[in-house]
């Protein structure tokens, strides 16, 4: 099979045949028809995770069809699409497993991380982590769901859960978890605020198509108060201009698995009982949560389509900020 292999941190991936592999108790085997192109398969590419293991296959945001199964599994799963995310394996031992927050697990392996993801023709998953997907579904366009989709839905259920009416979000950084957010804020009946790349006039234009309230640089100052600010740029700065957008009691929400450092602030932008939270990873609650919703509201993922042998370029193009909505490898094409 084909794969889309990272043999050494800062390099370019390199393009191998490798035999299909084959599942194990618990796991299945996956024919993959589309992988989305995360931020974070930037960060592991670039060196900005620790201990990243290599060889490895980056990918994390599968679509694809069960055609293997090990021992343990269900038989009805041979045949039906599902979906791999980000969160590939837990303990479910340990102190924050028992308490439904496996997110959280000193154990956890993450699917294009430690296990080898979807940037190839098949992959392998264990079945308790993967999630059903409709038959009738697009590959293509489901796969931004299984990360900038679910990491979206876990910043605004956190920030939610901080705030008290939290009607007015801001979102800074406008890319693929934004584009999703945005229309998961818009069908509930609240107001997002776009702060993008200073000049960006691309993103903020797509974002005012999206029902932005307002759109503009990351540097601009609304003249109105946000309830949170929900952060999907990797960079430290905006915290504390974020924290200066908010109301008393309101909440940042920092969604990336990497930032750049966050700058000294005064107490003063802190106080009045702001808050500043992180998200990290996702739990499969998560996964049905946000699939049971966005079955009952119209999102519709902006995907730009590479073959998979192009996964460098759309790395670059990524790396770059020259994609409005989310880069996708369709997998199963020709790539002539």
């Amino acid at each position: 099979m084909r794969a889309m292999v990272l043999n050494a941190v800062g390099q370019p991936l390199e393009q191998v045949e490798l035999p299909t592999p084959q599942p194990k108790a618990k796991e299945v085997l996956v024919k993959v028809l589309a992988c989305g192109v995360c931020r974070t398969d930037l960060h592991l590419v670039d060196g900005e995770l620790p201990d990243v293991p290599t060889p490895i296959i980056p990918g994390h945001e599968i679509v694809g069809e069960v055609v293997g199964a090990g021992t343990g599994v269900p038989s009805g799963l041979v045949g039906s699409l599902v979906g791999i995310p980000w969160l590939g394996w837990t303990c479910g031992d340990c102190r924050f497993c028992q308490i439904d927050r496996e997110n959280l697990c000193d154990q956890a392996r993450f699917t294009g991380y430690q296990l080898d993801g979807g940037y190839c023709d098949y992959t392998l998953a264990d079945h308790r982590y993967c999630i059903p997907i409709a038959r009738e579904s697009s590959a293509i366009e489901t796969a931004p769901l299984l990360c900038a989709g679910l990491i979206g839905y876990r910043c605004l259920k956190t920030a939610d859960a901080l705030c008290r009416k939290n009607q007015k979000i801001g979102i800074f950084g406008f890319g693929a978890a934004a584009h999703i957010l945005a229309q998961v804020i818009v069908n509930r009946g609240s107001k997002f605020y776009a702060f993008t790349r200073p000049g960006d006039l691309d993103a903020q234009q797509f974002a005012e198509q999206l029902g932005a309230a307002w759109a503009g640089d990351s540097n601009q100052t609304l003249p109105d108060e946000l309830d949170s600010a929900i952060i999907f740029a990797p960079v430290g700065n905006l915290v504390p201009q974020a924290l200066h957008s908010l109301r008393k009691g309101g909440a940042v929400v920092c969604g990336g698995i990497h930032m750049s450092h966050i700058p000294s602030f005064p107490y003063a932008a802190l106080w009045g009982e702001r808050q500043i939270s992180s998200v990290a990873n996702l739990t499969r609650r998560d996964g049905i949560e946000f699939f049971e919703s966005v079955g009952q509201m119209p999102v519709h993922t902006h995907v730009h389509p590479y073959p998979l042998t192009d996964a460098n370029r759309a790395l670059e193009d990524l790396r770059c900020g020259k994609l409005n909505g989310a880069a996708v490898l369709r997998v199963q094409e020709n790539d002539a």
